[in-house]
This record gives structure tokens, sequence and C-alpha cells, in this order.
């Protein structure tokens, strides 16, 4: 069992993109930097339920199959929830869909006191209000031996980074520069200490760099 992070970032480091509106939530960048992810195979069929084989299946399809595979339980913000998409909509259950692509627990860092949402496939939404710690040991036991993932957003992100609970962070960096939005680096200076570090460039030009912690030897 392990604690990872995936996600999509400028080469400034911006993970987020700014200007959303009801209608685009995500802003007018947010395209341009998922652009890769997107077009993969994985992609296609895990979030968009496409089964016609089309996409793409290079690297970053790789990194994109990863991404679901050995997961038992998910941790994200109030923000990748989507609730400030729809604050003062009671039944609102989140922007992913009648059948969210994590198929697994997800715990939901917010300040409301909600009950639980159980989705079709297997993903149930918990509501917590929470420590990092605290809530990665409530997932962690709902993961039944498997990864617990930080799903983000970024600000959600640093906060486990900051507390050094992340054992694996793949970050794949877009091609493209922002210049706005929430900056996944900030104030995690040094963060490669502790960390092997491994990158890789797929095809679309977008740079794969993954931070592993090293194993530790048990007769240490």
């Amino acid at each position: 069992m392990g604690v990872r992070v995936d996600l999509n970032v400028s080469l400034d480091g911006y993970a987020t993109t700014e200007g959303g509106t009801p209608d685009n939530p995500f802003g007018e960048d947010w395209n341009k930097l998922t652009a890769a992810y997107v077009a993969t195979r994985t992609f296609r069929e895990r979030v968009l339920h496409d089964t016609s084989g089309e996409g793409t299946t290079g690297v970053d399809n790789r990194y994109a199959a990863a991404y679901f595979e050995g997961v038992g339980a998910e941790i994200m913000g109030a923000g990748m929830f989507g609730f400030h998409t729809f604050p003062d909509e009671p039944n609102w259950k989140g922007w992913w869909g009648d059948e969210p692509p994590f198929h697994v627990p997800v715990f939901v860092l917010t300040h409301r006191e909600l009950e639980s949402i159980e989705m079709a496939g297997g993903t149930t939404f918990h509501f917590v209000t929470a420590s990092p710690p605290e809530v990665l040991a409530a997932a962690t036991a709902a993961a039944g031996g498997k990864d617990v993932r930080i799903g983000g957003g970024p600000s959600t992100v640093r906060e486990f980074l900051d507390a050094g609970l992340v054992d694996r962070l793949h970050v794949a960096i877009a091609p493209i520069l922002l210049g706005r939005g929430i900056n996944l680096w900030e104030g995690l200076r040094g963060l490669e200490v502790g960390y092997e570090v491994a990158t890789e460039t797929a095809e679309s030009g977008t740079v794969h760099v993954t931070f592993a912690r090293a194993p530790v030897d048990p007769r240490e």
C-alpha cells in the first residue's frame, strides 16, 4: 500500500486554470493543460465510456492506465468535487456524472455536514472534516490494502506533500505557460530530497516526472 498523486501541471507549475463559468467550470485553458491525457485511449474508455478503441496509445496512455491501477480509495478537496460550482444546490452530487470514474470510496475534505452519496459503478463519496493524517487513516482502512490516491486539487495535494505523507508523486508537465492559477510547487522548496526522481517525455511533448520514495531496507 502507498499514497500517490497524479496531476497535470503547466511548465510554470500551475495545476489549475482561471476564468471558469457555470458552463465551463474549469476555464478556457483547462483543455490545453489536460489535452494529452484526454486524448488517450484509457481516458476515453474510463471517463467517457467510449469503447470504440479511439485514442492515443503511447507514453501518455501508459501513465493514464497506471493512474487507475491498484487504487483502493481516493481523497479530494471540495473544489475537485465541485462544491463551488453549485454551492446552493442541496442535491448536487459533483460534476463527475452518474457513474464517476473512481469506482472506490472517495473522501471529500469539506466543512459541510453531508450524508455519504453512493453512485453507480462503486464510487461512494464520504464528506469529512479532518486533518491530512486523520483522513488518510480513514482512507487507508477503506482501501483494503491497495493504494490511496490524493486526487487534488493542488492545494490539497500540497498539504499532504508538506506533511510528508506522499510516497509517489507523478506530474504530467504540459508544454504550455499559464502564469496564473494555483501553483503546485509553492512552499515546497527542496521537495525532491528523499525521493528518487525520474523523467520521461511523451510523443505529445508532455514530460512525465515521477518522485518516488527510495525503498527502505528492512534490515536498517
